[in-house]
C-alpha cells in the first residue's frame, strides 16, 4: 500500500511540474516561419545586468532577494521585428556613460526603419540574428538568439553605455500594430 501511496505522490507531482510548465513554448516549425520571415515580437521577461555595482545596489536593498536577475513586467517590454521596422522598448540597468537628464533616452525606446540583419541557423536549429540599427545612436548592435522551443536571449551592445541581456520568448505580431503602419 505503501508503494502505490508513494507512486501516485511522485505522479502528482510530476503532473504539477508539467501543469506549470511555460505556456509561451512553439513548435519548431513555427519558430522556424517566424524568424525566417523577419516578422516577429520578442517578449523580455527577465534582464540580466552586468555591472557588478547595479548587482551589489540590489543586493543592498533591505527584504530584497540578492539576484543577478531582474523579473519584468509580462507583455511590457518586447522588440518588434517587421520588415521594414524595429520597435524596441526595453529597461536599461547599469552604468551610461553619457547619462541625460531625460530619464526617457535612458533605456531603450527607439524605432528603426534604417537596419540591417543578418540571420543564421545552427545544426541544433538555433536561429542567430545580428540585428545592426543605422539610424539609432545608443544600441549598436542586438543580438537575438531563438531556440526551437521559442525561448530566446537578446543581448545589446551600445557605444554609450555597459551591455546588457534579457531572456524571454518569441511570438507572432500583433496584426492590430500592423494596420498602423
Amino acid at each position: 500500500m505503501k508503494k502505490y501511496i508513494s507512486l501516485i505522490f511522485i505522479f502528482g507531482f510530476l503532473f504539477l511540474f508539467q501543469s506549470c510548465s511555460s505556456q509561451s513554448s512553439l513548435d519548431s516549425k513555427t519558430v522556424d516561419a517566424l524568424v525566417d520571415s523577419q516578422e516577429f515580437t520578442f517578449h523580455a521577461q527577465r534582464a540580466n545586468p552586468i555591472n557588478y555595482e547595479v548587482i551589489n545596489a540590489m543586493g543592498s536593498i533591505q527584504n530584497a532577494p540578492s539576484m543577478r536577475i531582474l523579473q519584468l513586467d509580462e507583455g511590457s517590454y518586447t522588440i518588434e521585428l517587421r520588415k521594414n521596422n524595429l520597435e524596441v522598448v526595453l529597461p536599461y540597468f547599469g552604468r551610461l556613460y553619457n547619462a541625460s537628464y531625460n530619464t526617457a533616452n535612458n533605456s531603450y525606446r527607439f524605432t528603426s526603419k534604417d537596419f540591417t540583419v543578418d540571420k543564421s541557423q545552427n545544426k541544433k536549429g538555433k536561429w542567430t540574428l545580428k540585428i545592426k540599427p543605422n539610424d539609432v545612436r545608443n544600441a549598436d548592435e542586438i543580438n537575438i538568439e531563438v531556440f526551437k522551443n521559442g525561448k530566446a536571449l537578446v543581448s545589446i551592445r551600445s557605444n554609450d553605455r555597459q551591455p546588457i541581456s534579457y531572456d524571454g520568448y518569441v511570438s507572432k505580431n500583433d496584426e492590430s500594430q500592423k494596420e498602423k503602419l
